[in-house]
């Protein structure tokens, strides 16, 4: 429901077609490069998980993958805590608070994983990085979508995703050249260096304005729930990400496991999957962005590239085989249809009032994610009765076909004025 009543201050967003102001532009520049180091972390156990876990003394296939599972879900489920708690404090102190502290904590997290010596430890600070990870893209996206103007910020929110993918394909390369805990150090050092960039940066005014009115709540979570049709909306943008996830969580993490189901003529590298699959993605991120500025629609530009994802799927189970070279790039393939990722989290933000907006947009990218969870046990269900590829290849048309139909049922709002609350 818009609040009729709400008047935007001077120093919230300019008129829709406007410059970009000094402190919008600067938001843009660390949310970006905060998003870089954000997905340098969050790839790196998918990089490293096999030569992590031999140096902890787990040498059996079985054991690296069930325990990689395990872990995975820790990084995963501490994520989804962490959204929701740096959702609440987004709305409730405001946003840059939530993005320089979610930095501090998965920076000191990352740090402390290079000198792990025990299982155990891995699992404290996979979830504690996780939790961490969780709060810079929703308070950066949320930051930025509410200082630019109105025409533009879908275009400032591609680059943000588009820079921080390119983090993940950093990750791939220094995972090429470095050890596995000197990259978990690599990673630490970049986002505490990152910190220092905060010198500057502006609050949101209509987080301000918002916050001037002390009769309307701010980062309440149990208003995601009710009534049903916001909670219905906030599912669907969820459900909607769906299919990134069962990319992100099962053919991008366990693909030396599909090469070997799909009779690949030797062993796939991880390192060199998460480098060819996050450069497709970065390429699906602009293309998708630019494709929503084109239409002037959020919806049609994910459903483009959710049948794209849909096909490019079936396209690598069919021909991955034929050589370790087109393994690689079909890969990249897949990762470029999965480029709606910033279009989507772009949409969450838009989808919800200003006094609700930081804990839809910081949480939901982490429902997403955590979604991988269920899917990627499921897929692990079905792999002893369907085998590997036929699992791979029919899960994963199942979640674009439930992508599809959730993103239907959003509303368009690619010019929508971000300007109101939620009571």
């Amino acid at each position: 429901m818009l609040d009729a009543s709400a008047v935007r201050p001077p120093s919230s967003v300019s008129p829709a077609n406007a410059p970009p102001s000094r402190g919008a532009l600067l938001a843009v520049i660390v949310a970006a490069l905060g998003y870089f180091v954000d997905l340098f972390d969050i790839v790196l156990f998918s990089i490293l998980r096999i030569p992590s876990l031999q140096s902890l003394g787990v040498t059996d296939p079985a054991a690296l993958k069930s325990l990689g599972k395990h872990l995975l879900d820790l990084q995963l489920i501490g994520m989804l805590c962490g959204g929701l708690a740096f959702g609440i404090l987004g709305d409730k102190f405001g946003r840059l608070k939530v993005l320089f502290g979610s930095i501090l904590v998965y920076s000191i997290a990352n740090l402390l994983n290079a000198f792990i010596t025990e299982v155990w430890h891995y699992e404290v600070l996979r979830f504690v990085a996780g939790f961490g990870l969780a709060g810079e893209l929703g308070a950066g996206v949320t930051l930025v979508s509410e200082l630019m103007p109105t025409a533009r910020r879908g275009l400032a929110t591609t680059l943000v995703a588009a820079v921080g993918l390119c983090g993940a394909v950093a990750a791939g390369i220094a995972a090429q050249f470095f050890s596995w805990n000197h990259c978990y150090l690599i990673g630490g050092i970049l986002g505490l260096v990152l910190l220092v960039l905060r010198v500057g940066v502006v609050e949101s005014g209509l987080f301000h304005l918002a916050r001037a009115k002390s009769h309307v709540a701010r980062g309440n979570p149990f208003q995601l729930l009710w009534p049903p049709r916001r909670l219905a909306r906030f599912a669907c943008v969820v459900l909607g990400g769906l299919p990134i996830w069962f990319v992100g969580g099962v053919m991008f993490i366990f693909a030396p496991e599909i090469g070997v189901a799909l009779g690949c003529s030797s062993a796939i590298s991880p390192a060199k999957v998460i480098m060819f699959a996050y450069s497709g993605v970065v390429v699906g991120d602009i293309l998708c962005g630019l494709l929503s500025q084109y239409l002037r629609s959020r919806r049609y530009a994910i459903l483009a590239f959710q049948l794209l994802l849909a096909a490019s799927i079936v396209c690598f189970i069919v021909s991955a085989s034929e050589s370790d070279t087109r393994f690689y790039w079909l890969m990249a393939g897949v990762g470029a249809a999965t480029g709606f990722w910033a279009v989507i989290i772009t949409a969450a933000g838009e989808q919800f009032g200003t006094n609700l907006r930081a804990t839809a947009a910081t949480s939901a990218p982490n429902f997403i994610r955590a979604t991988a969870v269920p899917v990627t046990w499921v897929w692990m269900w079905l792999t002893p009765s369907l085998g590997t590829v036929a699992a791979t290849m029919w899960l994963g048309l199942a979640c674009c076909a439930i992508g599809i139909c959730a993103v239907f049922c959003l509303q368009e709002t690619f010019d929508r004025d971000l300007d109101y609350l939620e009571h």
